[in-house]
């Protein structure tokens, strides 16, 4: 082979610009060249295919769409060919020669002013082939076009100001060979399990067969890009555990194809079982991007909003740029409608997993739930959330069962306009709060909250179609008295006598002078039924969960103490005795430990008590007491 009409050309300002910063600056990541380089012969390959498939006549017409890797650790040099669509002379000084013309002078201001972020943006412009002299001292290249009669060609440089061109004489093949020959410190690159990691890492799934020394590299399909009706189960299970080394086949895969306005495709799956520790490791999330089969970003963090941070996947889009930066990625308007596709088509399968079976989704909700719930502030897709939120309730048989916003809506009574909760530790806790008596007095459902987060959760939404969400120690009885009793009390209260009443009132000021400005009243409760008193929160304020919430996160450290309302019901047999005993001595010790019993009682059981000790000396003191009492009683008999 020989070699004739050799012509060196200078290169063009601008490329010289930036052929001296991408070798003098430092990177962060200069395995970026193999996957320029390696995308490029696919579009050299695809445009082949796309002439062949026209009936155009192209030169060499039985070779394989393929590209070959070989490299020599001895010489240190890496050499990428293709049979795609190749060169001629004058194509080879247009895209080789020069930077592609769109937007070079903005690249370069952009390059000169953060070169630490060269490798997220060299794509943009066209110009991701000369990103080889990262790692070359000098690159040959050498091709032949697939169109008939045209002459092969060479190019020859080192990247530091000018070219050479010369014909090619003599037997070549169509494509194009890239032989590169490394700096000294780029040897790593001609080893060969760094090369295969490069290209599994970033071309896995380059749609022609990639060979390095012979051997297939791209074994796994992009099967993301393969119609839905052409895949089995197993595929999906086989690329799933692939993709997350997971044991287990996936919950649920959710396989997407978009064509407009724009188009993409995604591949997400659900696993079947949780991997978040709370609090720990929770960088380790995201979803793969791909632009046309090339991996752009690891585990982008943008596609999918946080709480939906336990979905796996890939997503691959055709029209965004090969290579954008994670700062322009967030500003780019394709990219901010394919997020807000992938999230709602998320939520939207989720939804008929919950209307198909509502056991299988009670199985999602047992493992990602509490992550879910983190989406009260996704107010783009807040109507599908909602739909997915659950919870337990006063209805439920137990405390597994889950209860659905709309469930709790369907059976609302008629004049009923919010929709009511309560939190604590387990069902049983919250069956014994005193202020849900008056809610099963009137046969009202209450959503049990267990989870910390839960309030925060009905707090930011704050309301469900048309009704509010209320605590129930934080409700207007005004309502509630609309609204009819379905319990019966069979023994008839007690009529208290004028003299009584005015007892009782005497006694409930004793109550507020004993607990001094620890409550702001104590007054006569109209929702207790088989307790003798409650704490109130004043409306409008921090219902007790939440106080207790932020003193365990040290936020309410520099809070006052919230002043709570004490209610009395009159008709306990307790309240009834201590009314006695006040009518005899206003001034009686029983009354001070009563009182003080019953109001760190109640403080006990929101779970806000701080010291119980007090608690626990007074109780025995008072037990000692009945227990003489008691005792002597037995005695006398």
């Amino acid at each position: 082979m020989t070699e004739s009409h050799k012509t060196k050309f200078e290169f063009k300002a601008e490329t010289k610009k930036l052929l001296d910063i991408l070798i003098h600056s430092l990177y962060t990541s200069k395995d970026i060249f193999l996957r320029e380089l390696i995308s490029n012969s696919s579009d050299a390959l695809d445009k082949l295919r796309f002439e062949s498939n026209k009936g155009t006549d192209i030169t060499d017409k039985d070779l394989p769409l393929e590209i070959k890797i070989g490299f020599d650790d001895k010489k240190n040099t890496i050499t990428i060919s293709d049979t795609g669509i190749g060169m001629t002379r004058d194509e080879m000084i247009a895209n080789i020669g020069t930077i592609a013309k769109s937007g070079s002078e903005e690249f370069l201001k952009q390059l000169s002013e953060n070169k630490e972020a060269v490798n997220n943006i060299i794509g943009r412009f066209g110009i991701g082939f000369y990103s080889v002299f990262m790692v070359a001292k000098e690159v040959i290249i050498k091709t032949k076009s697939f169109k008939k009669d045209e002459v092969a060609v060479e190019w020859k440089s080192d990247g530091l100001g000018d070219y050479e061109i010369s014909d090619i004489d003599g037997d070549i093949n169509r494509g194009t060979t890239i032989e590169i020959f490394l700096k000294d410190d780029a040897k790593e690159f001609s080893e060969k399990y760094r090369l295969e990691s490069i290209i599994k890492k970033h071309s896995n799934f380059i749609s022609f067969p990639i060979y390095l020394e012979n051997e297939k590299i791209n074994t796994i399909a992009a099967i993301w890009r393969e119609p839905k009706s052409n895949l089995k189960k197993e595929q999906y299970d086989e690329f799933y555990k692939f993709l997350t080394y997971d044991n287990e086949e996936p919950f649920e895969t959710i396989h997407t194809s978009v064509d407009a306005p724009i188009q993409f495709n995604s591949l997400l799956f659900i696993p079947k079982k949780s991997y978040e520790y709370w609090r720990f490791n929770r960088d380790d999330y995201g979803l793969d991007l791909y632009v046309r089969r090339v991996l752009i970003q690891h585990q982008n963090k943008e596609l999918l909003p946080e709480y939906l941070s336990f979905v796996k996947g890939v997503v691959d889009s055709e029209d965004l740029p090969l290579n954008i930066s994670r700062e322009t990625l967030q500003e780019n308007i394709v990219f901010t409608k394919i997020a807000q596709s992938v999230a709602s088509n998320t939520l939207s399968d989720l939804i008929k997993v919950a209307k198909d079976s509502t056991e299988r989704y009670a199985e999602f909700w047992k493992e990602h739930g509490r992550i879910f719930k983190l989406g009260y502030m996704d107010f783009s897709n807040a109507e599908k959330y909602q739909q997915l939120l659950r919870f337990n309730s006063s209805v439920s048989k137990d405390e597994k069962e889950l209860v659905s916003f709309g469930d709790y809506v369907g059976r609302m009574k008629k004049d009923q306009k919010e929709i009511y909760y309560s939190l604590g530790n387990s069902k049983e806790a919250i069956d014994l709060n005193p202020h849900l008596e008056i809610f099963k007095s009137k046969g009202l459902e209450v959503l049990y909250l267990y989870d910390p987060v839960d309030e925060f959760v009905v707090s930011s939404i704050r309301k469900h179609k048309d009704f509010d969400f209320k605590s129930v120690d934080g409700v207007d009885l005004k309502e509630l008295d609309k609204l009819e009793d379905v319990e019966k009390n069979e023994e008839p209260k007690e009529k208290f006598s004028k003299e009584d009443d005015k007892a009782f009132g005497k006694l409930l000021l004793k109550m507020k002078e004993i607990l001094g400005e620890r409550v702001t009243e104590v007054h006569e409760s109209k929702r207790l039924k088989g307790s003798p008193s409650c704490l109130i929160n004043p409306e409008d304020t921090m219902s007790s969960t939440m106080q207790k919430i932020l003193k365990m996160s040290n936020q309410g450290m520099a809070m006052p103490p919230q002043k709570r309302l004490m209610e009395i019901n009159k008709d306990h047999k307790l309240i009834k005795n201590l009314m006695n005993v006040f009518k005899k001595n206003e001034s009686d010790q029983f009354i001070a430990d009563t009182t003080e019993q019953l109001y760190e009682s109640a403080l006990l059981l929101e779970g806000n008590l701080e010291d119980p000790h007090k608690l626990v000396n007074r109780l025995n003191k008072m037990l000692t007491d009945a227990s003489e009492l008691y005792a002597s009683s037995k005695n006398d008999k």
